[in-house]
């Protein structure tokens, strides 16, 4: 039976595409949940790696709530320091790609239980002002949600356990730190959106460089 794997950050998404045939990035505030809004929408969406980690603020377009003011069938570039360049990690080493989060997670699992091979599941998480990785809750349990949905189909690494644990027993958004200072930073509404299970009935899948809806 293949296994479904759970790896940290651009280097785990690098490990994992060298032996799955499937790499879910799970970046839940914004990018991948942004990313679900805009392909539900006919956006599609090409991922940039962020060139400077310490450039200060955020693109306007890396927000689930701007994302649903933009016209449908239009084409958006879409840079950032996590999601966006795990993605892009990944797919330079061959993998299939595909953008996970809440609002997706039951329609991602549909999608990876007719793959063949091994899956890899990657959260993301931030980056520290040193740019060292920094795990980010919201990444994990995002993670451990579609984990949970493949349970049966496929064995799952202890990692990939724990992040199911982690998923079964989440806790609300608005009160961890990224939601926080998310909400802080005036982007309430993003972090409610992230929370909206299965809003988005369409896979983000990155084909000749561009998220697409399958």
């Amino acid at each position: 039976m293949r296994r479904v794997h759970v790896e940290w950050g651009a280097t785990g998404a690098s490990v994992l595409s060298e032996h799955c045939s499937v790499v879910v990035v799970c970046d839940v505030l914004s990018f991948s949940t942004t990313v679900s809004v805009a392909t539900a929408r006919g956006v599609v969406v090409v991922p940039r790696a962020w060139r400077d980690a310490s450039e200060p603020g955020r693109p306007a377009l890396l927000s689930p709530a701007a994302m649903q003011r933009v016209e449908r069938g239009s084409r958006v570039v879409l840079p950032s320091p996590n999601g966006a360049t795990v993605c892009v990690a990944a797919a330079a080493m061959g993998a299939q790609v595909v953008a996970g989060c809440l609002r997706n997670v039951s329609a991602v699992a549909d999608w990876c239980r007719q793959q063949p091979g091994d899956i890899g599941v990657v959260a993301a998480g931030e980056r520290w002002p040193d740019d060292t990785l920094r795990p980010a809750y919201e990444d994990w349990v995002g993670a451990g949600a579609l984990v949970a949905l493949l349970r049966g189909d496929a064995d799952l690494s202890p990692e990939a356990e724990a992040a199911a644990a982690a998923a079964a027993a989440r806790r609300p958004f608005d009160q961890v730190a990224s939601g926080l200072e998310l909400i802080g930073a005036g982007f309430a509404d993003d972090v409610a959106m992230a929370e909206d299970v299965d809003a988005d009935g369409v896979v983000p899948v990155l084909e000749s460089g561009c998220f697409v809806p399958r």
